[in-house]
């Protein structure tokens, strides 16, 4: 490779920001480019306007412009298969398989495999509708975690103090 070399940080938020931050600043002083970045990262990276989830187009840039390193940041491409897609493409990706991401994307894939790995987890209890759900509350002891399955961009807790 002559030259600096070409990175892109995939994402927009804080976790992006500080990755852009870090591989900017390293003695490489890598081109950096951020899809789709946020202005804050201008000083530091040019910024591509394409949204994180654009799986197909993030690729297609990817594979024209010839990256040395395409760093994923956020959870959703993750789960979409981001650094699968790359991988097939012969790109340089630093990021989980999609099969991967599934520890992270889907709470009870993690909570069966704890169980099968015999690993310490909280006990937890699925339910498939709100009536199903209403049903296992009814008899519970509080607090009580609820977790949404899937991505919930950190939203997808409650702890419920009380049955209401």
């Amino acid at each position: 490779m002559t030259g600096s070399p070409k990175l892109l940080v995939v994402g927009g938020g804080g976790r992006e920001h500080a990755l852009v931050r870090a591989l900017h600043d390293s003695p490489q002083h890598p081109e950096m480019f951020a899809a789709p970045g946020n202005p804050g990262m201008e000083p530091l990276a040019t910024r591509i306007p394409i949204p994180a989830s654009e799986i197909d187009a993030i690729v297609g840039w990817a594979k024209r412009e010839r990256p040395d390193l395409v760093v994923v940041g956020p959870d959703l491409p993750i789960a979409l298969g981001l650094a699968d897609a790359l991988h097939a493409a012969h790109v340089p990706v630093l990021g989980p398989i999609r099969d991967a991401a599934r520890v992270e994307s889907s709470k009870v894939f993690t909570k069966r495999l704890m169980q099968k790995l015999n690993l310490p987890t909280a006990a937890f209890r699925l339910a498939h509708s709100a009536g199903e759900a209403r049903r296992i509350i009814l008899g519970a002891t509080y607090p009580l975690v609820l977790k949404a399955d899937g991505l919930a961009a950190g939203k997808g807790v409650v702890i419920a103090r009380r049955e209401e």
